[in-house]
């Protein structure tokens, strides 16, 4: 599984309050690709909830 974070996050930490072991909030999100495997149900829920669309799971 691969995640991306498309222009236009507004670090809303929406992602980091469903998955918080992939996605820290700093200016942007950032997406700590390490802990992606074990998490993937966490990680596509965090993208649902995404008010504005910017996560991309593959």
């Amino acid at each position: 599984m691969k995640v991306k974070i498309e222009d236009g996050c507004i670090a809303c930490g929406a992602c980091e309050s469903v998955c918080d072991a992939v996605f820290t909030v700093e200016d942007t999100v950032i997406v700590n690709e390490a802990n992606i495997a074990g998490n993937e149900e966490a990680v596509k829920e965090a993208a649902e909830v995404c008010p504005v669309s910017v996560i991309v799971v593959e």
